[in-house]
């Protein structure tokens, strides 16, 4: 599967997109059709970067190896550092022999066991979802992460957004677990692998916003590579301010979409020449 990546050499205007999911975390859509919708709107290099997931990578290289789609290996981790959540990006590991499965395996483990333990307690405070197979049903009609207790509330009517949905399962035991970042990145730096920090400009609830001081910290700490520059949710002045930041250190940046395949969160081309310095890093040209 990494013949299609290796040595590979990429136009400066080639379309790519490095930060997407499927069902086999938190997307929307199996990873066949995600494939297939890439290679239809005429992507030339794409990296699928489920979370906690890189069981499934090689999987998807063929996938896409089958459509002469060329699949970088990459998996968004569910990390924290000093309390703060900090979701890692990370590239070009091999997917079948790498240091960052057992910490994927054990932080999926825990996070299905908590989705369990608070699906049986909203059983208990009566909630009802007598549509949950077909709720789930991407999923074969089973729970597979926290966000399917959210999912099976609002499709029942008692929730009418995320944040309702999110509040009524945590009063029932819901509790984030992630990965140590520190840990994360050594073993994905010996896994061969570039890291680079997620959605480091989202402002939103539950996300840590890394300001250029919080980033020097992290820094200091942590040897990360880069960061994710480009994100739909990155207003201009912070994308700009990123810039400033990667280029003064000489850190790698990245583009993507972090497309769930829902409305409003679909794959974005971007032009390989953006990322270029990430992309030579782990062995793709752009000339």
């Amino acid at each position: 599967m990494s013949r299609l990546t290796t040595q590979l050499t990429l136009a400066p205007d080639a379309s790519i997109d490095l930060h997407m999911h499927t069902t086999y975390s938190d997307g929307r859509w199996p990873a066949q059709q995600l494939i297939d919708y890439l290679v239809s709107e005429g992507y030339d290099f794409v990296s699928v970067t489920d979370h906690d997931r890189v069981d499934m990578v090689a999987s998807i290289q063929q996938l896409a190896a089958e459509k002469n789609l060329p699949v970088l290996a990459g998996v968004e981790m569910s990390t924290e550092w000093k309390g703060k959540m900090g979701h890692v990006l990370c590239y070009g590991f091999d997917p079948e022999d790498n240091f960052l499965r057992e910490i994927t395996e054990s932080v999926v483990r825990m996070q299905l066991e908590n989705t369990h333990a608070v699906h049986d307690e909203l059983l208990q405070r009566g909630y009802a979802f007598p549509r949950e197979e077909a709720v789930l049903a991407e999923h074969g009609g089973e729970l597979r992460r926290p966000v399917d207790n959210g999912r099976l509330l609002r499709e029942h009517g008692y929730a009418g957004d995320w944040q309702t949905a999110l509040k009524i399962i945590r009063e029932a035991g819901f509790r984030s677990i992630m990965a140590d970042m520190a840990e994360t990145v050594d073993a994905a730096h010996r896994s061969g692998a570039v890291c680079l920090i997620a959605h480091p400009g989202r402002r939103e609830q539950n996300f840590t916003f890394y300001d250029i001081p919080l980033l020097d910290e992290l820094r200091a700490g942590i040897p990360i590579d880069g960061i994710e520059v480009y994100h739909p949710y990155h207003s201009p002045e912070i994308v700009k301010t990123y810039l400033e930041y990667v280029r003064k250190h000489d850190l790698l940046l990245s583009t993507g979409s972090d497309s769930h395949c829902i409305p409003g969160r679909m794959p974005i081309k971007h032009r390989a020449a953006i990322s270029q310095a990430m992309l030579e890093r782990v062995g793709v040209h752009v000339k």
